[in-house]
């Protein structure tokens, strides 16, 4: 990708005229500096002129190309920067969290903030096209009560571990509870665009053993806001939020 124009420019061997500078008739862009030796005016007489060095002409062009490159990678390593400290401060702040089930409204409020700043810094515009999708992934913090279950007593809710993983070759999604449950669900995942699909389950597993064929109305949506290497931001057709750390790249979904 070409970062700045290229050009180049032949001087005549003598001194140049006024109204027949090199330059006149081509605006070029933002090259020179203010201090340039071609900013100020060049007097419109015949008795003026102005002797242009070809190399002190060659040396503006060159150093201003060269801030143009420049300004390009302090722009991009800002946008890297900006995720990693904005992970960080996720993390500190769901730390404590207990996944969500303890995230008071202010709690929930601080983390959407944060997760749509890292959305807005996202560089995977296409993830259901990107091999950092694949893989098992753990739920760290959520705000869906059918996953938390805080109207339960405690000691009936997922306590361990919840797994989701997603290979997007054979487009087939499994969600794992660990203790004390270990229930399980797999589903078929249809795109609806390069960052939403559609989730149809079709096997739910109790304690991890029994099988039960899912009802048709078993379906929803899941759209990947954020994905880099390991962490993946989603949202639910119904408003939920999902943040995943990835735990295992191999992980392989059962067919």
């Amino acid at each position: 990708m070409a970062l700045a124009p290229s050009f180049s420019a032949t001087l005549p061997p003598n001194k140049l005229r006024p109204g027949n500078h090199p330059l006149a008739s081509h605006p070029a862009p933002v090259i020179f500096h203010d201090k340039s030796p071609l900013s100020f005016p060049i007097p419109n007489t015949a008795s003026t002129h102005v002797i242009v060095s070809p190399s002190k002409l060659l040396d503006t062009a060159d150093s201003g190309i060269r801030r143009t490159r420049i300004s390009f990678f302090p722009g991009f390593l800002t946008k890297g920067r900006d995720a990693e400290s904005l992970k960080e401060e996720l993390y500190a702040t769901i730390g404590p969290l207990d996944r969500g089930a303890e995230a008071t409204p202010e709690d929930q409020q601080r983390v959407e903030q944060i997760a749509r700043k890292l959305e807005d810094v996202n560089e995977i515009k296409e993830p259901l096209k990107s091999n950092l999708l694949n893989g098992k992934w753990e739920l760290i913090y959520t705000t869906s009560q059918s996953v938390l279950q805080t109207q339960r007593p405690k000691f009936l809710r997922p306590n361990g571990k919840i797994y989701q993983a997603i290979n997007v070759d054979t487009l087939r999604a499994q969600n794992m509870e660990t203790w004390p449950f270990f229930n399980q669900v797999t589903a078929n995942l249809v795109p609806l665009n390069s960052r939403r699909v559609a989730v149809k389950f079709d096997f739910f597993r109790i304690v991890g053993l029994i099988p039960i064929k899912s009802p048709g109305s078993g379906r929803g949506q899941l759209e990947i806001t954020y994905l880099d290497e390991e962490l993946r931001i989603s949202r639910g057709d119904k408003g939920n939020l999902f943040i995943l750390k990835m735990v295992d790249a191999s992980y392989r979904v059962p067919l």
